[in-house]
Order: structure tokens, then C-alpha cells, then sequence
């Protein structure tokens, strides 16, 4: 039961923080002033569960994004997590490289750490420890070039949603363990309170390639999630405002809680 729990709540987390990273593009060359959220999680109608802070930066052609989260209430009693990301990438005649991008997570009693570095010609090296605790197919080089880290990928879609008004994206992503493939589709219109005008809807699904543990079914595996985007921000980007993801024991939903930067303060009710 724990085990299920946890994965469960490691997807959320996850999803969460590439979700986040959403308000870091800024499409022109001058350099922005950092950008600050503040997501709030919980599972069901009430039960809080994770505090995200996600900090982004850029200068010129370069890019920043720091995400930390961390576990409250009874999640804290049960998961214990504490997760810090952070990558650093370039842009590159539009396109978003990442250079390299490193991850440490405390959960229930144990430390993991994630080393990813791309190379010349897409080419991918990681590193993790501990290794994995159960069987998992394993991720090939072949498997691994060519891909993206999880925070890069929703920075490409925060700029594809902006720029071309539809979420339609489909991005290879490896995060140092797993290897998948991140799906986006556009949703039907619905308002959603607090936010008026500009709202986008997006449908997630996430295919399992590699990495993920021989008992899960593989590739056959889709996780689905939805996310609402509206224009809090002056320029070409769109901020993430909620974030739903579906598990074996319930909908987690993300909600924008605070946001600074670009003249903009932004508190919301919790």
C-alpha cells in the first residue's frame, strides 16, 4: 500500500514541477526579472498534501529554472518528500537546449540523486544513486538521445502555447531514470473561477518507454493529466494556474497560490 502511495505521489510531484516551470519563458532577448510561484497541492477536495516554489531565470540566450517541493500535513507523515531540480539550458534559434540539469530528493529516510548532461549530437549521460530498488526495463543510449529533461519539456510547451495558441505537442523526455513520451492536446473552453479571458485548457498523457518498474505493463502504461493556462504576465508566455493528475487514489490538483515578477504581484485565496 505504501509503495503504491508513494509512486503515486512521486507522479504527482513530478507533473507539478514540469508544470511549473510553464511561466519561465520570455520570448524576447532582453532579460526578465525572476519569476516566483507558489503552487499549493491536494488530493480530493481538501486534503493538502505538497508546497511547490519554482524560481526561473534568464539572460540572453540562457535559461534557469530551480523547482522545490516539498511535503505537508499527513503526506508528510506517510511519503516525507523533499525534492530540489534545477536545470540550465540555452536557447538556440528558438529551440530549448538543455546543458544539464541536476535532481536531489529526500523521501521517507533516503536520499536520491540525479545527474543528466547532453552532449554533442544529442547525446545523453546520467547518473543516479541509489540505483533502482526493483526491477525496471532498462533505458538504452539509443533510448536516451535526442531527449529532454522533464522541466524543459513544459518550457517548450510554454512557448509553443503561446506562440502558435494550441497546446498540440508531443516531446521524448528522460529524467536521469525513466524514459516517456509527453503527449499534449488541446481541451474543449470552460471558465475556471478566479480567472477570466485568455484561459487555455491542455490534455496531458504520458506514455511509459523505459525505466519504469517490469510490473507496471511497460509501454501499454498512459498516465493522463490536465492543465489550465491564463495570461497573468506581460509578454509572449502563459502561466499555469491549475494542474490536474489522476492516480489510484484520486485527482491531485495543483493551484497557483502566489506568483512575482514582471511588475506583477499575485496572491490567491487557499
Amino acid at each position: 500500500m505504501h509503495r503504491i502511495c508513494r509512486s503515486s505521489a512521486r507522479r504527482a510531484v513530478l507533473l507539478v514541477l514540469f508544470a511549473a516551470v510553464l511561466c519561465g519563458y520570455q520570448a524576447d532577448a532582453a532579460a526578465p526579472d525572476p519569476i516566483f510561484l507558489r503552487f499549493e497541492v491536494s488530493i480530493g477536495p481538501s486534503l493538502h498534501v505538497l508546497s511547490l516554489r519554482v524560481t526561473v531565470e534568464q539572460s540572453g540566450e540562457a535559461y534557469s529554472i530551480l523547482a522545490e517541493a516539498e511535503t505537508r500535513s499527513l503526506a508528510d507523515l506517510f511519503v516525507d518528500l523533499r525534492s530540489r531540480l534545477h536545470v540550465r539550458g540555452r536557447i538556440d534559434a528558438g529551440a530549448l537546449l538543455p546543458a544539464a540539469m541536476r535532481a536531489e530528493t529526500h523521501r521517507r529516510g533516503a536520499d536520491f540523486y540525479t545527474r543528466l548532461d547532453y552532449g554533442a549530437g544529442g547525446n545523453v549521460t546520467a547518473e543516479i544513486s541509489p540505483p533502482p530498488a526493483r526491477p525496471v526495463t532498462p533505458v538504452t543510449a539509443a533510448q536516451m538521445r535526442g531527449t529532454v529533461d522533464q522541466l524543459t519539456a513544459y518550457l517548450v510547451l510554454a512557448r509553443t502555447l503561446a506562440r502558435r495558441g494550441s497546446c498540440a505537442l508531443a516531446l521524448a523526455v528522460f529524467d536521469g531514470r525513466r524514459r516517456y513520451d509527453l503527449n499534449f492536446t488541446d481541451a474543449p473552453a470552460e471558465s475556471l473561477s478566479g480567472f477570466s479571458g485568455g484561459n487555455q485548457i491542455c490534455r496531458m498523457s504520458r506514455q511509459r518507454i523505459a525505466g519504469f518498474p517490469t510490473d507496471q505493463a511497460g509501454s501499454r502504461t498512459t498516465d493522463q493529466g490536465k492543465l489550465w493556462f491564463a495570461r497573468l504576465v506581460p509578454g509572449d508566455v502563459m502561466i499555469p494556474v491549475r494542474m490536474d493528475f489522476d492516480s489510484e487514489f484520486g485527482t491531485f490538483t495543483a493551484e497557483l497560490a502566489e506568483l512575482r515578477g514582471r511588475g506583477v504581484y499575485l496572491r490567491l485565496p487557499e
